[in-house]
């Protein structure tokens, strides 16, 4: 992902977007992502004057954002991705209730 996103911001003499750009940016979709969320599971139906948007469409606007925001800092997300799995792998792995084998999982909804 962070390849080809690279190709497309390559493209253009702007390049990426100054660090705080990106985090207004990031700020606007996460709140787009949840205006949907809030559409579809919340108390707040939509208005009939907007337009159908999905909440796959929302979170694929949230990873190109966070893509781009990480190419443009050199982060590699795959690493970071890794790091993060790990320290919360370790903190919360007596956190929460486990599945058992042979456990129906709906017992726990």
């Amino acid at each position: 992902m962070q390849e080809r996103v690279d190709r497309y911001i390559s493209q253009f003499k702007e390049g990426y977007f100054s660090p705080l750009s990106m985090m207004a940016r990031m700020t606007e979709e996460v709140g787009e992502l949840a205006r949907e969320v809030n559409h579809h599971y919340g108390e707040k139906p939509k208005k009939s004057s907007e337009a159908e948007r999905s909440l796959e469409e929302e979170l694929g606007d949230v990873v190109f954002v966070l893509t781009s925001f990480a190419n443009s800092l050199d982060i590699d997300l795959s690493e970071a991705f890794d790091r993060s799995m790990s320290k919360i792998e370790s903190r919360d792995k007596n956190r929460w209730t486990r599945v058992t084998e042979g456990s129906n999982k709906d017992e726990h909804n």
